[in-house]
């Protein structure tokens, strides 16, 4: 998927929620396996670790996941993000890559995706505020480019920094975090299949406001460590201090996996609302992916290591 000149998209120009599962319904039907939607592979095809067959019907609207968003660099109301977000330039981009590696280097965006097939998952993501989505992204593994990368012994974390630049991003104009934004996973964790680099959603290129051009989704885990517009990956034989951790510890714990037992300080992690339902839902353990991830914390005291 090679991403030229980001376009202004509005709702019309995106297909309705109705007609996009009419849609899905009708490929599956009739063979998506080898139907190709522009530089996606067919909506309809959904493995079964890509989430439950049921969230197809729980689908949050694409103008809500691209209008209610957490993105600091480009301010801290839900609502900034879709309003100032349209100052990033996302092409040309380059990712950075470095650390415990055989392969280091500086590469091109278009040159790192064009070997990669992107598929579709639907993944339920969950915010530590208390709200989540259901969500059509479009990507690939993200296991399947780190080993491009040839990470060796000594990786024993994977560590990803946000773009700097207070020029296109207002909002590191402002000291609420450590800029740049940095995140990072367990080697484990990253080469999950179920850990995502997403260059979509509902099958149109991310917008900015969403991440773009390339963004982490890992399901299990509350959304801040979905990290944006990334820029660098490096590979560490230490665990490293995220952004989130840097500035409060206590709150936000490296692992940060969805856990209603575990309540986050000022809001209980119990309960969460669905964006566009009033009522509330039970949260799930790992944000329902436990028969999937599970097996990554085995005899790890998931209270303490939060």
């Amino acid at each position: 998927m090679i991403l030229k000149k980001k376009p202004t998209l509005t709702d019309h120009h995106v297909t309705d929620e109705s007609l996009y599962k009419a849609r899905r319904s009708f490929i599956k039907t009739m063979g998506a396996g080898s139907i190709l939607l522009g530089s996606t592979l067919a909506p309809g095809i959904l493995s079964a670790k890509a989430g439950k067959p049921d969230l197809k019907s729980e689908l949050t609207r694409y103008k809500d996941i691209t209008s209610y968003n957490n993105f600091y660099e480009f301010g801290t109301g839900k609502s900034d993000p879709a309003k100032y977000a349209h100052t990033l330039k996302t092409s040309p981009w380059s990712i950075h890559v470095d650390g415990e590696c055989s392969k280091p280097g500086t590469f091109a965006l278009e040159d790192l995706l064009k070997p990669m097939q992107t598929e579709e998952r639907i993944y339920r993501f969950r915010c530590v505020e208390g709200w989540s989505m259901v969500i059509p992204w479009q990507g690939f593994e993200l296991g399947k480019l780190l080993t491009r990368f040839e990470p060796t012994s000594r990786a024993k974390y994977v560590y990803f920094e946000t773009l700097y630049d207070p020029k296109q991003m207002p909002g590191q104009k402002r000291s609420v975090l450590e800029w740049p934004y940095v995140e990072g996973l367990r080697m484990d964790e990253a080469m999950h299949p179920l850990t995502l680099l997403a260059t979509g959603l509902y099958g149109k290129d991310l917008l900015n406001q969403n991440g773009a051009p390339l963004r982490l989704v890992v399901p299990w885990k509350y959304g801040f460590k979905s990290i944006k517009s990334i820029v660098k990956i490096h590979f560490l034989e230490e665990q490293p201090i995220t952004s989130w951790q840097k500035a409060n510890a206590v709150e936000y714990g490296f692992y940060s996996n969805v856990n209603p037992e575990v309540d986050h300080p000022r809001w209980s992690q119990k309960r969460e609302r669905r964006i566009g339902e009033f009522r509330k839902r039970k949260t799930l353990f790992l944000n329902g992916y436990a028969d999937e991830v599970a097996v990554l914390y085995k005899g790890l005291d998931l209270k303490k290591n939060y």
